[in-house]
């Protein structure tokens, strides 16, 4: 979405069509201009149990039975994307879009820090699916070009990959403009609480109300009926605020305003995070995730470039924060803060990738099995 606006905004005039399984409401709230949304299943991801659990061998089984489709799904989308006129393929990072490209004629470009080849070779049930890791090598050879972000690993079976810098999301507020509005207490750094759309369902958060040195605030996704439009966004209980996202939003605040309000985020590992983390220099106080292949780089990666500090699970659910909170704080910043500007970036190659396609690289790597 980020690169969706960064396009639009450098030329208004380009046609955007998204297909995916996400929400259209996501893109309604982020981007700025008119995009064309069709839903479709793109690839299967992992399965997440909740926000720190991961179920391996369903992750394999479902993804095993997409990929073997991969050549039907292809063609069906061929069609869609002929009668869309699109000029160009991005995909992040689907095998099914660069399968895609390959069987329309149309040049696809691949943009991610992982590719899913190298996440499910990661996990022992791989072996029951023997076909899946080819398809999805074989698909990825088809990519006209790859920009690999940051923090990245498993592009071995890309030829034309091009390094950009951090895709992220940057504060258009100032900490004291979103503690107005959403009547937030300015006078204590604030933790932001941030585990994606699962929540962190068993969290004890009455020593959260008690913190005497911080304000914890948590995002949360409720509806709000029609009756309670127009109530206050966020709800107090001691040192512990919930915002509902809703209320946020039609207030005029961005959830990388509270990232860039907040002096830390408790969070599991992920790009995204880390990157606007990065972006709007707040601190990552982290927990374990799962077995994810991707943990592993951003844990190794993150210290190089914010503040960063691990939490065990026990004391993340029992709310036992503060003294880890004041050693990450008193950590010293990184001395070079990394580009954020991936979107500029990304949107220029790809304007020009539209103005004039790549040439199918010669030497295209054979997929790696």
């Amino acid at each position: 979405m980020e690169v969706i606006n960064a396009i639009l905004a450098k030329r208004p005039e380009t046609r955007v069509g998204v297909r995916t399984s996400a929400p259209r409401w996501l893109f309604d709230l982020t981007v700025k201009g008119k995009v064309t949304y069709g839903t479709l299943e793109c690839d299967t991801g992992v399965v997440q149990v909740d926000a720190l659990t991961l179920d391996e061998a369903d992750s394999i089984r479902r993804a095993s039975a997409f990929h073997s489709d991969l050549v039907t799904r292809a063609a069906s989308e061929t069609r869609v994307l002929r009668e869309l006129g699109a000029g160009i393929i991005v995909g992040d990072i689907p095998p099914l879009a660069f399968a895609v490209g390959a069987a329309a004629g149309i040049p696809s470009i691949a943009l991610g820090n992982f590719s899913w080849d190298w996440v499910y070779a990661d996990y022992p049930r791989v072996r029951l699916a023997p076909s899946l890791l080819p398809a999805i090598r074989t698909a990825y050879t088809k990519a006209s070009m790859a920009l690999r972000l940051p923090m990245s690993g498993g592009f071995e079976n890309f030829s034309n990959v091009k390094d950009i810098p951090f895709i992220a999301r940057h504060a258009g507020k100032t900490r004291e403009e979103v503690c107005k509005i959403l009547k937030l207490p300015a006078e204590k750094p604030i933790v932001l609480v941030s585990f994606g759309g699962y929540g962190l369902p068993g969290l004890d958060t009455e020593p959260l109300g008690k913190f005497k040195k911080y304000t914890v605030v948590q995002v949360e996704n409720v509806p709000l009926t029609r009756a309670r439009k127009g109530e206050a966004a966020a709800e107090r209980k001691g040192s512990y605020i919930t915002v509902n996202e809703e209320a946020m939003y039609d207030a005029g605040v961005r959830y990388e305003d509270l990232v860039g309000a907040a002096a830390a985020v408790v969070t599991k590992p992920g790009y995204g995070i880390i990157a606007d983390s990065i972006a709007n220099d707040t601190a990552i106080l982290y927990t374990s995730r799962g077995h994810f292949p991707e943990y592993d780089v951003l844990v190794e990666e993150m210290p190089k470039y914010l503040r960063s500090a691990f939490i065990n699970h026990d004391d993340l659910f029992a709310g036992k924060w503060e003294s880890l909170l004041d050693k990450l704080l008193a950590q010293s910043k990184p001395k070079k803060k990394p580009e954020t500007n991936g979107a500029d970036v990304a949107a220029d190659i790809l304007l020009k990738a539209l103005d004039k396609p790549p040439k199918k690289p010669r030497g295209r790597p054979k997929a790696r099995f």
